[in-house]
Parts: C-alpha cells; sequence; structure tokens
C-alpha cells in the first residue's frame, strides 16, 4: 500500500514538472517557447513602435500649421508695399509644409490661374510626401509579421513531426505531438499580435495625414483667393482709369471750326446716339 502511494505521488510529481515545462507563465516563456523566428518578428514590433511615435508627434497641428504662421504671412501681404521677397524668406523660415505650397502661389500671383493652380498642385504633393514619410514602412512591417509566424509554425512542425518520427517510444504517444504543434503554433500567434496594432495604427496615421492635408488646402485657397484679388485690383484700376482719360475730339458737324473735348465713353455714347 506505501508502495503504490509512492509511486502515485512520484507520477504526480513528474506530471506536474512536465505540465510546467510546457506552460508558458510569463512574456519571456512565449518568446523563448517561440523559437527562433520570435527574434525578427520582436525587432519589427520595435521598429514599428519607433516609426509610430515619430509620426505621432511630428504630426500635431500646431506642428504642420502653426498658429502664429498665417497670420504673420498675412501681415506681409496686407502692407501697403506688399513686399513679395519678405513674403517668400518668411515662408522658407518655417518647418511648416505649409510654407513651400504657399510660397509657390506668392511667386506667381501675377500668373494665370491654370499656372498658378499647377505650381501649387506641384508643390502640395512634395509636402505630402514629407508627411507620409516612414508611414509605409508600417505596411510592410504589418503584411511581414504574419508571415514570419507562418514560417515559424511551419519550422516548428516539421521539427515536431521529425521527432515523433526518430523516437521509438513517440509511436502511438500523441501528446509529443501535440506539445511541438503546441509550441509551433506561438509564432503564428506573436506575428498576428504585432501586425494587428500596427495595421490600425497605420490607418490612423492615414486619417490624421488627410486631415491635415484638407485643412492646408482650405488655407492655401483662401490665402491664394485674397491675395490675388489684391494683386489684380491695381491693374484693374489702371485700366479704368485710361478708359476714361480725355482725348481731343472733333465733331463731323462742325465742319473743322473748333474741337470739343470728351472723354473717350462720351464719344462711344454720341457715336451710338447716332
Amino acid at each position: 500500500m506505501f508502495n503504490d502511494l509512492f509511486i502515485t505521488s512520484m507520477l504526480a510529481q513528474a506530471n506536474d514538472a512536465a505540465g510546467s515545462d510546457v506552460a508558458i507563465n510569463t512574456i519571456w516563456d512565449f518568446v523563448v517557447k517561440g523559437g527562433p523566428m520570435m527574434i525578427p518578428i520582436f525587432i519589427c514590433s520595435l521598429f514599428a513602435l519607433g516609426v509610430f511615435v515619430e509620426r505621432v508627434s511630428s504630426l500635431s497641428k500646431s506642428t504642420i500649421i502653426p498658429p502664429d504662421f498665417l497670420d504673420g504671412l498675412h501681415n506681409i501681404m496686407r502692407s501697403p508695399t506688399r513686399d513679395r521677397t519678405a513674403a517668400l524668406a518668411y515662408c522658407h523660415d518655417t518647418k511648416s509644409p505649409l510654407g513651400p505650397i504657399l510660397a509657390a502661389g506668392i511667386k506667381r500671383l501675377d500668373a494665370t490661374p491654370e499656372l498658378m493652380e499647377k505650381h501649387v498642385q506641384d508643390a502640395g504633393e512634395r509636402s505630402l510626401l514629407t508627411l507620409r514619410k516612414n508611414v509605409r514602412v508600417l505596411t510592410v512591417i504589418a503584411s511581414i509579421c504574419p508571415l514570419l509566424g507562418l514560417l515559424g509554425t511551419i519550422f516548428g512542425m516539421i521539427d515536431a513531426f521529425q521527432t515523433v518520427a526518430i523516437s521509438g517510444e513517440a509511436l502511438g504517444k500523441t501528446e509529443l505531438l501535440a506539445e511541438g504543434i503546441y509550441e509551433a503554433m506561438i509564432t503564428t500567434a506573436a506575428g498576428l499580435l504585432v501586425a494587428i496594432p500596427v495595421l490600425i495604427g497605420y490607418h490612423y496615421l492615414t486619417a490624421r495625414i488627410d486631415g491635415l492635408v484638407t485643412e492646408m488646402d482650405r488655407l492655401t485657397v483662401e490665402f491664394l483667393d485674397e491675395h490675388a484679388y489684391q494683386q489684380a485690383m491695381p491693374a484693374t484700376s489702371a485700366r479704368v482709369n485710361n478708359a476714361n482719360t480725355s482725348v481731343p475730339y472733333t465733331p463731323a458737324s462742325d465742319g473743322g471750326n473748333g474741337h470739343s473735348t470728351m472723354t473717350v465713353g462720351s464719344a462711344t455714347e454720341l457715336s451710338g446716339g447716332a
């Protein structure tokens, strides 16, 4: 009887020891049992975290659209001198991607609307590349992490079946195969655990960029509409003044005996009435 109790207790301890070897109690156990493929997955997770933090800090609205930038530029362009050289220097001094866009429009305030729009659009596309810097890296990481996990699982399955195949004692013991498969699936889980948050972070940054681009487009259109109109005002006034300038005019009924002076507008009305 005592021998049976002793054997039973020894078997229970052995089972507990085996269970503790298989069980995952800490994150370190999770990493170790996943095998070598956990290393590139872990590196990808760190790299994705660094890119996400950098982009979130760089894409703040106060950085992309400084609150005092447009006020200062409006003050320069609304001054009596309308010094475009000073306005261009002001745009180039800012770190905001809005600066090059507005500078492209200021340079071509005298150009046709089509030409101005083309240059502003080109500058906007270059600034958009700055906003999207390193964001594509997140899509790459979100794509390759599940593949790395699947590759690790395939390697683990190969190792598990190889262990069963070369072990004569493993015949009929499904727990040995189950243990190998269970450890092999860890890398797939790790790959998905990295890829899903990275994909969410990518779409969050993309939505944030789209919102900033929409706001920058609105501010650019409002700025150029105002100052392009002001730029056209002096030229329009000059044409009106030239059209109303007095010129000598000799009526046909006068017979050449005298000269009457009237504006071009009055002469047109007279001839129309005749």
